[in-house]
């Protein structure tokens, strides 16, 4: 296998961690410990081109047909160049959760009514699929969306969704037919200002603070037939292509953090002075490479339209996982001023702790690697 990446996405890298480092550098530490979600920064990444890296250029994106592998190098570029891991994460959860399933699922009325307004950094898209009795269990789903004349009436729930108290769209998934199970299930794309459908505050939380979390909240919410994306019934599938490409893609940012990471302890810790910190700086340059080849393999298999529910479990357990050590080592590495908020250390815990949570619990990446291995 030839690990060499084409010059051209080299150069592509380069202008994103120029752009980054040029245009996404405000007070993160001020808005991290207030909260505050950068619409200004989230339309600098549209105008720059960003978002335009999940959609197809017919709608606005960077290239004609999605380039997987580019997508993620640039989310790569992105965390490596950006400490700002919230912002990272809105743009993936909205690029790689809602555009690209549009793009692949979507009619051409939805692709130029919800993906190009995301594209162009007008509209903020959400995945609403967690509910407070279906989160790891996703398919026991309590939203219901029930036929009726030219559309459905949606009912139920979503919480801890990713843009939600900020979102112009959600794609939310709700069962149509409870008694078919998760082949019961379909999908829909709602605008949040229509009647029946509201969105909480945002909530607050341990790390990742400048991205909102919250919940959607549907009550005989009609959503036209036009809306529902895919074939009735299709939610199952269409839930499956999202959780590959957010366990694939969501961590690529995380990946670059972890970059950054280990240049700044090396550059602060004067290897050789004091073993026991070599060994850490060493464990997290093994996980730094290890992530990468999986990063690199799951890639390939989504590109190639291959299986790769296992591989993506891998990744998704592996990444998160050694984000939480290495941030964790980086902190003891730079002793009392790494727990200090002021010197950006300690920060990247914080955010680090949701990515064993969210895109699916460690627990149920073990859970799915171990069946699939057929334990």
């Amino acid at each position: 296998m030839d690990f060499t990446i084409p010059t051209t996405y080299q150069e592509y890298q380069k202008k994103v961690i120029a752009f980054a480092r040029e245009h996404l550098q405000d007070d993160v530490v001020a808005r991290d410990e207030n909260g505050t979600f950068p619409r200004v920064l989230w339309q600098r990444c549209a105008d720059f081109g960003i978002q335009g890296l999940a959609a197809p250029a017919a709608y606005g994106g960077q290239d004609e047909e999605i380039d997987l592998m580019k997508g993620v190098l640039a989310m790569q570029s992105l965390g490596y160049a950006c400490k700002d891991n919230g912002l990272a994460l809105a743009l993936s959860a909205q690029m790689w959760t809602v555009q690209i399933i549009i793009a692949i699922f979507g009619t051409d009325f939805q692709k130029e009514k919800f993906l190009r307004p995301m594209v162009e950094g007008h509209w903020l898209g959400a995945h609403a699929l967690t509910e407070e009795k279906s989160g790891s269990d996703t398919f026991s789903m309590q939203a219901t969306a029930t036929k009726v004349e030219g559309g459905y009436l949606l009912n139920g729930e979503k919480r801890l969704i990713t843009l939600a108290p900020i979102a112009d769209v959600a794609l939310v998934v709700a069962s149509t037919n409870p008694k078919h199970g998760k082949w019961g299930i379909s999908a829909f794309l709602v605008e949040m200002d229509r009647r029946g459908a509201s969105r909480s505050p945002m909530r607050k939380k341990m790390g990742c603070r400048t991205v909102p979390f919250g919940e959607l909240t549907f009550t005989n919410c009609f959503v036209p037939d036009e809306n529902r994306l895919g074939k009735e019934g299709a939610g199952f599938s269409i839930t499956q292509q999202s959780l590959e490409y957010d366990r694939c893609c969501v961590m690529a940012s995380k990946f670059g953090a972890m970059e950054r990471q280990l240049e700044e302890v090396v550059a602060y810790a004067k290897i050789g002075k004091f073993q026991a910190v070599a060994h850490r700086v060493a464990d997290m340059k093994l996980r730094l490479e290890t992530s990468r080849l999986l990063l690199q393999k799951m890639v390939w298999l989504k590109q190639n339209n291959l299986p790769c529910t296992m591989e993506a479990s891998l990744l998704k357990l592996q990444l998160s996982e050694s984000f939480v050590a290495s941030s964790l080592d980086a902190i003891r590495i730079h002793g009392g001023n790494g727990y200090l908020t002021e010197f950006e250390v300690e920060r990247n815990l914080r955010d680090a702790v949701g990515g064993v949570l969210y895109a699916g619990t460690s627990d149920i990446q073990r859970n799915i690697i171990a069946t699939l291995l057929g334990l």
